[in-house]
């Protein structure tokens, strides 16, 4: 009674005085941490074959993609500079895990602020010429329990979480927003396009159907709604596909370069109970967790949009 009381005392002042930075710890004091279950699948007898079935149920394998064997400097690229990587970085949530090289964010933040060449030196030669290191495309894979499922004797009752490295990040952010710019540019989103980009959410979206549905009912008009979901959308982003949307859509050479790059030859070293820990190589498509594949896929569905006589289609 005693222990119980105390715990009462110490959590009361922290409860009401929640914020949406600590409510999940208060969560976690009241509810107690759940042990993580340990994978147990029935075609699994060994840790590298459950690692092995765990990734291609999440990532199935898909046809490998080459890229070209000769790098060469892309003259048209626009020099890199440290006020595209000081932005990029105070973007970059300090508090987030690392990947793989187990630096974080303000680590960086720290180095850049003392000396920004270090940063502009490593990033500059990967920008001109459109290539993505396979050393940057490694990534941990932390695989966590699906809550309140009958049984844990298939890949279906657990999801990664992907955990990216944190210098690889800078650079996507970077050229992300390039990207943004030239896909503007060149007219190759979907004029409403509204999510995961710069000032648009989903909740503009539906704000926007709700106001729409309600002018057309005003006159009494008939409406109807046909909502789509693409199912694995990141993971199904073909590299040739994309590269070629970019290339007859206007992207500058070393952007159309650098996307597949990013894309192929990664590898992904599962964490859980029993699990090798040793890095496998993924064909993921568009990889979970990275700044940029959210514009990617939507470049990449972007020639699935088309128009509705006496409709109106939202992305």
């Amino acid at each position: 009674m005693a222990i119980k009381a105390a715990k009462n005392k110490h959590m009361s002042p922290f409860l009401l005085t929640r914020t949406p930075q600590n409510v999940w710890t208060g969560k976690r004091f009241v509810f107690g941490r759940a042990q993580p279950r340990c994978s147990s699948l029935p075609e699994a007898e060994t840790p590298q074959q459950m690692s092995s079935v765990l990734l291609d149920h999440f990532v199935p394998p898909k046809a490998p993609f080459y890229p070209p064997p000769r790098l060469r400097p892309h003259k048209t690229a626009p020099p890199l500079t440290t006020e595209e990587i000081a932005t990029a970085l105070s973007k970059c949530s300090p508090t987030s895990a690392p990947g793989p090289d187990g630096i974080p964010y303000s680590i960086w933040k720290k180095v850049n602020n003392i000396n920004p060449s270090i940063l502009l030196q490593a990033l500059a030669p990967l920008v001109t010429l459109g290539y993505h290191p396979a050393w940057l495309k490694s990534s941990n894979g932390v695989v966590r329990d699906k809550p309140a499922r009958p049984s844990y004797e298939s890949p279906s009752s657990f999801r990664i979480i992907v955990l990216i490295r944190r210098f690889s990040k800078i650079l996507e952010r970077i050229i992300a927003v390039r990207l943004l710019t030239a896909a503007r540019l060149k007219g190759l989103l979907h004029p409403k396009e509204w999510g995961s980009l710069p000032g648009l959410s989903t909740y503009d979206r539906c704000h926007t159907l709700t106001n729409d549905v309600k002018t057309l009912q005003r006159p009494r008009l008939n409406i109807s709604s046909l909502f789509l979901d693409i199912k694995a959308g990141f993971d199904n982003v073909d590299n040739n596909t994309l590269a070629r949307i970019l290339r007859e859509g206007g992207i500058p050479p070393y952007l159309v370069c650098w996307g597949p790059s990013f894309l192929g030859e990664r590898s992904c070293t599962l964490f859980c109970q029993g699990a090798p820990g040793t890095p496998a190589p993924i064909n993921v498509g568009a990889p979970q967790g990275s700044p940029i594949s959210p514009l990617l896929f939507l470049l990449y569905v972007a020639p699935l949009h088309f128009r509705i006589l006496r409709g109106l289609m939202i992305s």
